[in-house]
């Protein structure tokens, strides 16, 4: 059982609403449903190692079913998650609706101790096996060439959360300043997590130096003009599923922020994920030309991968993934700023250090 679903059971509040089921309702949680709607039962759904979540049934004033789907998590890093989950999904939802469950609120339950917050959202019932990859792809091609950035910049106007991190994304009008921030920042959780590693920094900081500017800045570079698209930010398999009722696609559990659409498909080259499926990139580049320089594809989706494998790394202890992306990071480094020697190398550390 979740912490954070014992934490919600150990509340003792007049506020929470007891119903059929085995999740306990806070008044807030049940003053942001539609007008009128009758709840007949509340349990928990799903799993997450930092929040709770649960399905909320409900009998709408027109005597039709309807379900919800709620997620509560604590403290002031809670708040700010699902704050962030919540405008991602509305971002999301205002430019493919279908392709995306409804938000509906966010907000703090009334029972004052200990803090929790929520998120609620459309219930959708689905099947978790991987999707259709034309539908798919088409779908999230859409999403991705009809989507506007505010302020014609990357980035995103709340700071939003892949996992349990927070992710930097202030507005930025260049690609490679701002994917840079995103870096260093999970490199130093990974460091946090699993402890320093001598040749990681070093390649790490070559890489950031040296290689970004690079490949990523061509990208801008000599009269190109980089769009920045809504992306979802997290888009693996687990966070992607088909309806059941109808039989299109949706994705949820967002990280959003206006980036370069490709990023996005950084993820699926991660090994541990189904989705790593040559099908999906392929269908996908069929809905979406590849950038220019359009022979440097490959390496961008390589240097996208190195990011989410040290998300990964940074969040579990020991895992492979800490590996496989210090291993791309030296490809990318031996093809775009290899060291002339040993002693390069170490001077590099300590000028970059």
């Amino acid at each position: 059982m979740s912490s954070v679903v014992h934490t919600i059971r150990q509340i003792e509040n007049a506020s929470f609403l007891i119903v059929q089921g085995n999740f306990p309702l806070d008044e807030n949680v049940i003053a942001a449903l539609p007008s009128g709607s009758r709840i007949t039962s509340a349990n928990e759904f799903g799993s997450s190692a930092w929040t709770a979540t649960a399905r909320i049934n409900v009998i709408s004033d027109d005597k039709t079913s309807k379900s919800y789907f709620l997620k509560c998590a604590a403290g002031k890093i809670g708040a700010r998650m699902l704050e962030g989950e919540y405008n991602a999904m509305v971002a999301l939802h205002a430019v493919t609706p279908s392709f995306v469950p409804q938000p509906l609120a966010w907000g703090k339950f009334h029972a004052p101790n200990p803090e929790m917050y929520f998120f609620l959202c459309d219930f959708v019932d689905m099947d978790i096996r991987l999707p259709d990859p034309v539908q798919f792809c088409s779908r999230l091609a859409e999403l991705h060439r009809t989507s506007e950035s505010p302020t014609g910049q990357f980035g995103f106007h709340v700071p939003t959360f892949q996992g349990k991190f927070e992710q930097p994304v202030e507005w930025d009008s260049n690609w490679a300043s701002f994917w840079s921030k995103l870096l260093v920042d999970i490199l130093r959780r990974d460091n946090e997590t699993n402890g320093p590693w001598d040749d990681l920094d070093t390649m790490s900081q070559r890489l950031l130096s040296r290689v970004v500017p690079r490949l990523l800045g061509a990208l801008q570079a000599d009269g190109r003009v980089l769009k920045p698209c809504l992306i979802h930010g997290d888009l693996w398999d687990g966070n992607i599923g088909t309806s059941f009722a109808t039989g299109n696609v949706f994705i949820f559990d967002a990280a959003a922020y206006y980036a370069h659409n490709e990023e996005e498909i950084g993820m699926w080259r991660c090994e541990r994920h189904k989705i790593k499926s040559k099908v999906y990139k392929r269908e996908y580049l069929k809905n979406f030309t590849v950038s220019e320089p359009a022979d440097e594809w490959d390496d961008r989706n390589r240097l996208y991968g190195i990011k989410f494998n040290m998300f990964h790394s940074a969040h579990h202890t020991g895992q492979s993934s800490r590996n496989l992306a210090y291993n791309d990071m030296c490809y990318l480094v031996e093809k775009y700023a290899p060291f002339e020697s040993d002693a390069e190398k170490d001077e590099d550390c300590v000028l970059e250090g």
